[in-house]
């Protein structure tokens, strides 16, 4: 079997979860303030947020940018539903962008031509969420200039792209952005199990979100409305959560967070066979500009469909050879809980319907050999009965 995407994990990573099972402290201990301080060095951040997960990271990233009921939140059609989650669990309401056809991210222009329209009926977005879809790079210059035209907050949803570079910045930098959002799911380029990340350079919204993580607690007396009743003593000021991430996990993420380098360099390395394998066969593959680096978290090829053979049809015979290929993603807005809910003008969504249909993620993880990666391709290469596929 040959899984789309895996873990590695090595000896000094079980060492790491070893010792923190045997400290003092499973949870709410010194560990997390570690791994956090040594993420935000990583991505050149000024503050951190470790939380359970990417999900409950976009909750608190959300709340922090004060998302509430009334309030229009935008996202790419081509992400995991959780983009769009969390804005609904804020009581806003969503709206999705179409994506560009190379770059399979949100499309600047359509984007723009979408804000002007909005503009003229009052209903412009409070916060978009742009992903960085694979790892590949958003390109960030351009969003930033439209927020500040048109009066929008920026949210990264960066779960794919730990490594990443837009140009010469890492992704998670939030120089374009308000926060940024990461995921330790394991298949994602670290992992820590499960687990998130927010980063952010605004010190008021890292306090925000660190409160949200921990049932809105504090227990800093400049924080709190009245005097402190003793040194016990602590109190609530927001509507919170319990997000927080063990010591364990921040354990593991610590000593993974030190690989990314060499994870995201054995990525590349696999992309760039993928595409020397590929490169005499009709297969669209996902662009990256020149000046950015991709984390490569997937790679995605969009196999047009024809008369003698489908998507569909080689989906399914990866899977018969057990070889897992998978679809990056679903649009939301067919989700039947979308749909089934909110109106969606379909004819927008050109590129992002022409994506669904052609879409493949087939296998890339740091320890994938060439001769399965040749496997892989010969998938595609083998005839259906008397007759090649391409």
């Amino acid at each position: 079997m040959i899984p789309y995407g895996k873990q590695s994990i090595d000896k000094k990573d079980i060492e790491s979860v070893v010792q923190a099972l045997k400290s003092d402290y499973l949870t709410q201990g010194p560990i997390v303030n570690i791994f956090e301080k040594n993420f935000s060095e990583f991505c050149d951040a000024k503050y951190s947020v470790a939380t359970n997960s990417a999900s409950s990271s976009l909750i608190i990233a959300c709340k922090a940018l004060n998302v509430k009921k009334g309030d229009y939140v935008w996202t790419s059609a081509i992400t995991f539903v959780a983009s769009s989650n969390c804005a609904l669990h804020c009581g806003a309401k969503i709206d999705f962008i179409d994506i560009d056809s190379k770059s399979y991210n949100i499309c600047p222009s359509k984007l723009k031509s979408k804000l002007i329209k909005s503009r003229k009926n009052g209903t412009l977005p409070k916060v978009i969420i742009v992903v960085h879809l694979a790892g590949n790079p958003c390109d960030m210059k351009k969003l930033y200039k439209l927020s500040k035209e048109f009066g929008f907050k920026i949210i990264e949803d960066a779960s794919h792209a730990i490594g990443s570079y837009y140009n010469e910045d890492p992704i998670g930098s939030c120089k374009y952005s308000d926060i940024s959002v990461f995921s330790f799911h394991p298949v994602k380029i670290m992992t820590t199990g499960e687990g998130g990340m927010c980063t952010t350079n605004d010190i008021s919204i890292y306090n925000s979100m660190k409160r949200l993580t921990s049932h809105g607690v504090t227990r800093d007396p400049n924080e709190m409305t009245e005097v402190p009743h003793g040194p016990w003593y602590y109190q609530q000021i927001d509507l919170g959560y319990n997000f927080r991430m063990t010591e364990i996990r921040a354990a593991l993420g610590i000593n993974q967070l030190k690989k990314v380098k060499k994870f995201t360099k054995k990525r590349n390395i696999i992309a760039k066979r993928y595409d020397e394998l590929l490169k005499d066969l009709p297969i669209k593959k996902q662009f990256v500009n020149s000046k950015c680096f991709s984390s490569y978290h997937l790679y995605i090829i969009r196999i047009p469909n024809k008369k003698n053979y489908s998507r569909n049809n080689i989906f399914e015979r990866f899977h018969s050879q057990g070889i897992f290929v998978n679809l990056h993603y679903i649009p939301i807005y067919k989700q039947p809980y979308y749909y089934k809910r909110y109106k969606f003008d379909l004819n927008y969504f050109q590129e992002s319907e022409k994506y669904y249909k052609e879409a493949i993620s087939i296998p890339i993880f740091p320890d994938l050999s060439f001769k399965d990666q040749k496997k892989i391709v010969n998938v595609l290469l083998k005839p259906i009965g008397h007759q090649t596929i391409f």
